[in-house]
């Protein structure tokens, strides 16, 4: 995973580093392959999740992502889903020899894992035996072939603001970005959906991960913003990095919210605190359909008692698009070309749609933070149909 929830950082780069082995690229061909299932017996589903793994925290993420996955198996009305979890222990190796054993005990598809190597090998080691894959990591550089990613996209977002800053006369951005891999490709997402909205780039400044780089960009960016005459800055920093101090700086240094217009490529509404930043008000940014995640986040509640974990709707998501397919009673339903099916599927944020190479789209609304206080200023469409993707 990477940089999509703005959750504590580890939860946002959880997956970025992990890019090292030969990947399963958008390069492949489009998918098509996938096994025929008997939709009037309950289909096997392999759910792989790091039970054991040594990391912090993803013995809850396991537990919150299993929940969810249950919780939309009761909602498939009739359609049965015969799920059996394999815990991978957040390691690539045992991921891969433990979706090749699911494989053999006659799972049809695989929901999972988490991170994107085990991701990777997972998707290798099935590859051969027809089954697809549908991860929880949103890494891009690990999708296409058989393998499809669950985790929202930089740039299912910064198409989604780039669009939208295009249609307010707020398009002329200069970008600024860490140097580190997550920077790097924010930079990459955002560059490419302003190509594609009729937006504009002014252009990008780069700076290191460090409190003094921050403080030395500030005049960059200014500089920037004066000699391209941009309106709008698209940042990519998290809540949990350099976000606070650029939008405490930024306006110090004359280019504040007043005439410039703050957009970020992250949630700043997580953590709450991030509201109350004098910096951050009137900023844009996305998030999922508010109304459905509370609902959501209600249901699991009283299901399970607490809060789902911040990804842990992605497996709702994963069983909601095989229900939904199954449901129609095909045997193919499980196979590249249903999955990515241009209708899409509804899921704990609205609606979403799996592409051709592996990559999502998912219906975003734009928010901006008025006296401390989430305030959506554009919904998220309930279709794909004219909904500007």
């Amino acid at each position: 995973m990477f940089a999509v929830f703005a959750v504590p950082r580890k939860v946002v780069l959880f997956c970025l580093a992990l890019l090292s082995l030969a990947v399963l690229t958008a390069c492949d061909a489009v998918p098509g392959g996938g096994p025929t299932i008997n939709t009037d017996k309950p289909v096997p589903v392999a759910l792989l999740l790091p039970r054991s793994s040594a990391q912090s925290g993803d013995a809850v993420l396991s537990r919150s992502l299993e929940n969810s996955a249950r919780l939309a198996m009761a909602d498939l009305n009739g359609v049965q889903i015969d799920l059996r979890v394999y815990d991978t222990g957040g390691n690539a190796a045992t991921a891969a020899a433990q979706a090749t054993q699911a494989v053999n005990d006659g799972a049809r598809i695989i929901l999972g894992p988490v991170y994107a190597e085990s991701t990777n090998a997972v998707g290798l080691a099935v590859r051969g035996q027809n089954i697809n894959v549908l991860s929880f990591s949103n890494n891009p550089t690990i999708a296409g072939g058989n393998v499809f990613i669950l985790g929202p996209t930089f740039f299912n977002t910064a198409n989604r603001l780039a669009r939208y800053s295009a249609s307010r006369g707020k398009g002329n951005f200069v970008v600024v970005h860490g140097t580190d891999l997550a920077g790097q490709l924010g930079r990459d997402a955002i560059q490419q959906a302003i190509r594609g909205s009729g937006a504009r780039l002014a252009g990008t400044v780069p700076y290191e991960l460090s409190q003094q780089s921050v403080i030395a960009t500030v005049p960059q960016v200014k500089a920037m913003v004066d000699s391209t005459g941009a309106d709008s800055i698209f940042l990519a920093a998290t809540t949990a990095g350099a976000l606070p101090l650029f939008t405490q700086l930024l306006p110090e240094a004359g280019v504040g919210p007043a005439t410039t217009q703050y957009v970020g490529l992250t949630r700043w509404d997580i953590p709450s605190q991030t509201l109350a930043l004098p910096g951050v008000q009137g900023g844009w940014f996305a998030l999922p359909d508010p109304g459905k995640v509370q609902q959501f986040n209600s249901r699991y509640a009283t299901a399970y008692g607490g809060s789902p974990h911040p990804i842990g709707g992605l497996a709702y998501d994963g069983i909601a698009a095989i229900g939904a397919l199954v449901g129609a009673g095909k045997s193919n339903a499980l196979t590249g070309g249903a999955l990515t099916q241009g209708a899409g599927f509804q899921g704990v944020g609205g609606i979403f749609r799996l592409r051709p190479d592996g990559t999502n789209e998912r219906g975003l609304a734009v928010a901006t933070i008025q006296n401390k206080q989430v305030v959506v200023i554009d919904p998220a469409p309930t279709s794909f149909s004219g909904a500007g993707f």
